[in-house]
This record gives structure tokens, C-alpha cells and sequence, in this order.
């Protein structure tokens, strides 16, 4: 009888242990050892929880610090994804319920009369009260792998929203560099445009002077006159494109537009040094990929769902407690019992549902799939992208910055010879137009400089 006993323990707890998901297996991707754009930089195993650290203050900007801090403390985008987990964490703790037993506690309390003319009343009907306490405990034996399966998918989708979570933190503090590196751009370009007026401007009374005098004539002063309104109404359009990235600022960091602002600020648009022979973990630090992944996961796991309802479920019952009729409600007589029911249920017709499920799941799993590799995919073009922007961007302005120093002084030279009546002006109108665009040129480059920075950062996930 013992061994019968046993046997039929260990057949239990085989049942319990079954599961109807297939075996799980990331999908293969290739991946290069090295990244084109720069030699020793090689993929490795997901880092996804790492710490990321404040990356931004290698920019050495107090303000952008600042920034960064108000963004962390009141930017909606991130407290909606911190709700979002939060969400995602309960869904999980509510699967995680159905693999323990359901107990619940009642009472009740009942005056009853009976029908004197029922069957066996002898026309007495008699007048009683009805007492009684007791508790119930339901437990469903998870017999193919249904409730583990379901918890396995909550607590899977629950790490992807955390991951969702930290690719929604970097992503926050990437848009906000980035505008604050345009919003400094347009500073630097805007005082660039009003030291041209104010050159421009003399230059303009120089070729007022001389008409006056009759050495000049009106078409230099309509020359110089142009290319000084030209110069004041790019003034107004930098200040525009400013207020609407400071507005983008205010909207990053959850401030009002109205009430927020950032003060004017010239200084020197520096890109961190990004050292070449970074750490091969960044790439697989990065979030969505992590997120992508544990979604496939939740998904395999839902098909041992769909393929568990093929199979019946068992739940066990248990209940007790105490009733009487009379005041003494928890004396020994007044006690009970019950063991069960034992309810088995299978669906037999059903239409083609359960089918039909089961192949949507499995659908779901490839698109999945299908998602996370996509996903790798572009992880490797961003990171390719950035790296290359990065280099060519240094090159260019270093290029730019040449080209920047030679119109400026062809500039000089051309009013120079100007004043001693050696050229028209439309030498110098001309000198001066190269000059302004090849400076505002060295302004963009540094400022994408700088973009590139953060972009470089966030296609890798993060900083080493």
C-alpha cells in the first residue's frame, strides 16, 4: 500500500512538473567581430543592467547637468514609463497568485420557518436559526504547465517594461543634450551674426561716406546695404529656431515653456573624446535590445498556454468550519468538513478556438522574433552610423575650420583694398558672404560634433 502511495506521489508530481511551451532558443543573428568604422570594437554578452552613470557631464557643462537632474525628477515621458513597469510588475504578481491555493473566509446567520405541509412535515412547520463559520481552499493542480507558463510570460513582460523603463531614461537624457548642443550652436551662431552686423555695418557707413564724397557708387551702398539686412534677418531667424529649442528644453525636463529659460551663452562647442578602443560590451548594453528579447521569451511561453487547454484541469477543494441551529457555535459537535470537489474539466468541441490559439501564439512568437532581430540589426547600423559620423565630422572640421580662417582674412584683404580704391565692392561683398557662410559652416560642424557625441552614446547604450 505504501509503494502504491509512493508511486502515485512521484506520478503527481511528474504531472505538475510538465509543460506544453516549446524550448526556447534566442534566434541566431551574425554578428561581426568588429564594428567597419573602427578597428577593436567587437560585440559581446547583454549588459543591459548595467550602470549607464552620467555620461553628459564629460560635456563639463554645469547647465547641462542641471538639465539632465530636472529631466530625472519631472519629465512625464519618464513617469509614464515608470508606471508602465509598475503596471507590468502587478500583471506579473497577479499570475504569480494562481500558483498557490485560494483561501477564503465566510459567515452566516439565517432565521428560517419551514412548510409544515412539506414532504414528512406533518403539518408542523418549524421556526429555527441558522449559524455558521467556516473556510474554503481551492487549488488548481497545474498539471501541463498552464499557470507556470503564464507567470513565466508576466515576469518576462515585467523585465521588458523595466527595460523599456531604463531605453526611455536614455533616450530622455539623449534628447535633452542634444537640444541643449543645438541651443548652444545657435547661441555661438547668433553672436557670430551680430558681430557681422556690426562689421557690416561699418563697412556700410565706409561705403556711405565715400558715395558722399564721390568716390563711391550707389550700387556699393545698395551692396553694403543688402548684405547688412541679409545679416540682421538671419539674427531674427537664429532667435526663432532658439525659442523653439529652448521650448523643446522645457518640454524634456516636465517645466512649463512659459515660465523656462535658459540664458544666452557663448562658449566653445567641445565634443567629448570617445576613445576608439571602447569596452566591446556597449553595443549589447543597449535596452530595447534586451526588452526585444524578453518579449520573444514571454511569447514562447504564452504557446505552452494556447497547447495546456488541449489538456483537462483538475482543482482541488477543501472546506470547513462550523453550523449550528442554537447559540453554541463553536463547540466540538457543531464542526465540519469537506474534502473536494475534485473537479476535472476538458473542453471537447470548440469549434477550432483552442487550435486557432495555438497558432496565434505561435504567430505572435515569430513576428517576435522577427522584431528582435530586426532590432540587433539596426543596433549594429546605429552604432556604425555614429562612429562614422564621429570620425568624418572631425576630419570635416578640421577642413572647415581652415576654410573658416581663410575667407576671414580674404575678407581683410578685400576691404583693405577697398579703402585704397584698388577693387569695387563687390569684391568685398563677396569676400564678406564667403567669410559669414564659412563661418556659420565651422558652427555646424561643431555643433553635429557634439550631436554625434550623444548619438554615439545612445546607440550604445550607454557609456562604458
Amino acid at each position: 500500500m505504501d509503494v502504491d502511495r509512493r508511486a502515485a506521489a512521484l506520478l503527481l508530481v511528474g504531472l505538475t512538473s510538465c509543460s506544453m511551451a516549446p524550448a526556447y532558443q534566442p534566434p541566431a543573428t551574425t554578428v561581426p567581430k568588429n564594428f567597419k568604422e573602427v578597428e577593436g570594437w567587437t560585440a559581446a554578452t547583454p549588459m543591459d543592467q548595467a550602470s549607464r552613470g552620467k555620461w553628459w557631464e564629460a560635456f563639463g557643462d554645469p547647465v547641462l547637468n542641471d538639465l539632465e537632474a530636472r529631466a530625472e525628477q519631472a519629465s512625464p515621458t519618464l513617469a509614464a514609463a515608470l508606471a508602465r513597469y509598475d503596471k507590468a510588475r502587478a500583471a506579473a504578481r497577479v499570475e504569480t497568485a494562481d500558483l498557490f491555493p485560494q483561501v477564503s473566509v465566510g459567515g452566516d446567520a439565517s432565521r428560517q420557518r419551514l412548510s409544515g405541509n412539506r414532504l414528512g412535515g406533518n403539518g408542523i412547520g418549524p421556526t429555527y436559526n441558522d449559524f455558521s463559520v467556516g473556510a474554503t481552499l481551492d487549488y488548481e493542480l497545474d498539471l501541463w504547465g498552464r499557470i507556470r507558463n503564464s507567470v513565466k510570460a508576466a515576469r518576462a513582460d515585467a523585465h521588458a517594461s523595466e527595460t523599456d523603463l531604463a531605453s526611455a531614461r536614455l533616450s530622455l537624457q539623449a534628447a535633452v543634450a542634444d537640444a541643449y548642443a543645438r541651443l548652444r550652436g545657435l547661441d555661438a551662431e547668433a553672436e557670430l551674426l551680430r558681430q557681422t552686423v556690426e562689421a557690416f555695418g561699418k563697412a556700410y557707413q565706409l561705403t556711405t561716406t565715400r558715395h558722399d564724397g564721390g568716390i563711391a557708387s550707389g550700387i556699393d551702398v545698395n551692396r553694403a546695404k543688402t548684405v547688412l539686412d541679409n545679416a540682421r534677418a538671419q539674427i531674427s531667424a537664429v532667435a526663432n529656431e532658439r525659442a523653439a529649442t529652448e521650448h523643446e528644453i522645457a518640454a524634456l525636463v516636465g517645466a512649463v515653456a512659459s515660465d523656462f529659460s535658459v540664458p544666452a551663452r557663448v562658449q566653445p562647442l567641445l565634443a567629448p573624446e570617445l576613445t576608439a578602443g571602447a569596452p566591446s560590451e556597449l553595443l549589447q548594453r543597449r535596452p530595447d535590445i534586451a526588452a526585444a528579447e524578453r518579449r520573444m521569451f514571454a511569447a514562447n511561453a504564452r504557446i505552452g498556454v494556447a497547447k495546456a487547454a488541449f489538456f483537462p484541469t483538475l482543482t482541488l477543494g477543501l472546506s470547513g468550519g462550523y453550523q449550528t441551529t442554537h447559540g453554541d457555535l463553536f463547540s466540538k459537535p457543531s464542526s465540519f468538513w469537506g474534502l473536494g470537489p475534485a473537479l476535472a474539466v476538458l473542453s471537447l468541441l470548440d469549434g477550432g478556438r483552442r487550435k486557432a490559439e495555438v497558432k496565434m501564439s505561435r504567430a505572435e512568437y515569430e513576428e517576435l522574433s522577427a522584431g528582435y532581430r530586426e532590432t540587433v540589426l539596426d543596433a549594429f547600423r546605429q552604432v556604425e552610423d555614429a562612429i562614422a559620423a564621429n570620425r568624418h565630422l572631425a576630419d570635416q572640421a578640421v577642413s572647415q575650420r581652415g576654410a573658416a580662417t581663410a575667407a576671414g582674412r580674404t575678407s581683410e584683404l578685400a576691404l583693405t583694398r577697398y579703402r585704397d580704391g584698388a577693387s569695387d565692392y563687390l569684391e568685398v561683398v563677396t569676400a564678406q558672404t564667403d567669410a559669414l557662410d564659412a563661418q556659420r559652416a565651422l558652427l555646424a560642424v561643431e555643433t553635429q560634433r557634439m550631436r554625434a557625441s550623444v548619438a554615439l552614446v545612445k546607440a550604445l547604450g550607454g557609456p562604458a
